[in-house]
């Protein structure tokens, strides 16, 4: 797989988790602590795709923040959607047990909305 190949996979993934996130509002019941952790995945995978775009390898890390600030370092501009990457970052760990409260609809439109805008975002930057 080329370079520019495993980019657009990165891309083609973050894409999926957004679209799984969406699907999981539309569920009865809501699945809202699913659809939160696959806008944290989306997200995820969406800056690694960025990062390798500037020749980066990216860390094994669920840290969006860490992996914003990387990008950040090579492009100003992801300085855009680091309160996005801040919002979605504790949703790669919570809540993902029974004994957790399940975020409600409102925080999962929210999260959905924040993975939306660091999708554009990184897809934008990616495919100029």
């Amino acid at each position: 797989m080329t370079e520019i190949e495993l980019i657009k996979q990165w891309l083609k993934y973050a894409f999926n988790d957004l679209f799984v996130a969406k699907k999981c509002l539309a569920m009865r019941p809501k699945q809202t602590e699913i659809a939160c952790y696959h806008c944290q995945q989306s997200a995820e995978k969406a800056l690694k795709g960025s990062l390798l775009f500037h020749k980066i390898e990216p860390p094994r890390t669920h840290n969006l923040i860490q992996l914003c600030q990387m990008c950040m370092d090579c492009d100003a501009g992801f300085t855009g959607i680091l309160n996005s990457c801040a919002e979605l970052n504790s949703f790669s760990t919570i809540p993902r047990y029974p004994d957790e409260a399940a975020p409600d609809e409102s925080i999962a439109k929210s999260a959905i909305s924040d993975a939306q805008k660091v999708y554009d975002f990184c897809a934008k930057k990616i495919t100029k």
